[in-house]
C-alpha cells in the first residue's frame, strides 16, 4: 500500500482497500447546534462499510464548558482505541461531505502524534452518488491499543490569539460564512456576539468544496482562495471559525498546498464571542 503526502484519499482508492484489516474507517460527521437528526442518527441510518462513528463532542474535555475542546492525551488515545484503531493502522476519515468535520478528526490525530491519516476526498456524499455501498446499525469493533502525545504548537490557547493583535506574528484566518464573519447574520449560539477576531481575514470554508460532489476544489482554486482573501501562504498561520471545527477545512486546504506549522485557535469564536470575551470587529476584513 503506497500513499502520498497528499492528506485525502480518493473514493476509488477507498473502495480498493476496503477489506484491508490494516485501514479503518470513521465517520466524523458534525452539525452545529440544533441542527437535526443528529449526526449520529445519520450514521445509524447509513455508513461506510465498517465505519466506527467518531463523535467530535464525545473525543473532547468533559470537564471545559466550551464545546468540544481538546481532550488529554490518556482522553484520545483511550477513545480512539475504543473505535477500533491501533497504532500501525491507517485511518481514514470521512463526514456528510456538506458539514466537513473529518478535517477536524484528521488534525486531532496530527495534533496527538499520529501521521497515518487521511481525509476521504467528497466524504460520504461522493461514496454515495458513485452508487457505492453502505450499511446501517452500530459498528462496535474489538478495541485497539493507541498511544498518544499533544503536541501543543497544534493549537492556540485565546491568550496567545489576544496577544498575537498586537505582535501579527501569525495571520490569523477565520472560516465562518462571510455574513458571520462581518456581523450582518446573528450566530447559532444565542450567547456569542457577531463579528470577528481584530485583523482577521475570511475564507469561507465552503468555498474550498465543490457544493455538488462534496470533493475539494483544485490547488489553483484554493491558491486563489486564500490571496484573495489576503493571506500570505509563506506567512505563519492561525485557523479559528465557530467553535474549532470548519477551520480544519481551511487547515486541510493548506496542507494541500504545501503549507505547514498552521495551528488552530480551539475555542474560536464560540469562546472569543461570548458577551465577557475580547474585543470585537465587525464589517469586511
Amino acid at each position: 500500500m503506497t500513499l502520498t503526502d497528499d492528506p485525502l484519499v480518493s473514493t476509488d482508492w477507498l473502495a480498493a482497500h476496503l477489506d484491508d484489516p490494516k485501514i479503518k474507517i470513521i465517520d466524523a460527521s458534525f452539525k452545529l447546534p440544533g441542527v437535526l437528526p443528529l449526526p449520529l442518527d445519520d450514521y445509524l441510518v447509513a455508513h461506510i462499510p465498517g465505519a466506527a462513528f467518531f463523535d467530535v463532542d464525545a473525543v473532547s474535555d468533559h470537564n471545559d464548558p466550551r464545546p468540544h475542546m481538546y481532550p488529554d492525551a490518556g482522553q484520545f488515545a483511550r477513545d480512539v482505541a475504543a473505535l477500533g484503531i491501533s497504532t500501525g493502522d491507517t485511518v481514514v476519515a470521512y463526514d456528510s461531505g456538506s458539514w466537513v468535520a473529518a478535517p477536524r478528526a484528521w488534525w486531532m490525530f496530527l495534533s496527538f502524534g499520529y501521521r497515518n491519516v487521511k481525509v476521504l476526498d467528497g466524504g460520504l456524499k461522493k461514496w454515495t452518488s458513485e452508487g457505492r455501498a453502505t450499511q446501517s446499525g452500530k459498528v462496535t469493533p474489538k478495541p485497539g491499543q493507541f498511544t498518544a502525545r499533544l503536541d501543543p504548537s497544534y493549537i492556540r490557547s485565546q491568550q496567545q490569539v489576544l496577544a498575537n493583535i498586537e505582535t501579527r506574528a501569525e495571520q490569523l484566518v477565520d472560516a465562518r460564512p462571510r455574513g458571520r464573519f462581518e456581523g450582518t447574520v446573528a450566530e447559532p449560539r444565542p450567547d456569542s456576539r457577531s463579528g470577528h477576531i481584530p485583523g482577521s481575514r475570511n475564507v469561507p470554508y465552503a468555498e474550498l468544496f465543490d457544493a455538488r460532489t462534496g470533493a475539494m476544489k483544485s490547488l489553483d482554486d484554493l491558491r486563489k482562495a486564500f490571496a484573495g482573501a489576503g493571506v500570505d501562504t509563506t506567512k505563519p498561520i492561525v485557523t479559528t471559525c465557530g467553535s474549532g471545527v470548519s477551520a480544519l477545512v481551511l487547515t486541510l486546504a493548506l496542507y494541500r498546498l504545501g503549507v505547514r506549522g498552521t495551528a488552530l485557535y480551539d475555542g474560536s469564536w464560540a469562546e472569543w464571542g461570548l458577551p465577557s470575551g475580547p474585543p470585537v470587529a465587525t464589517g469586511p476584513a
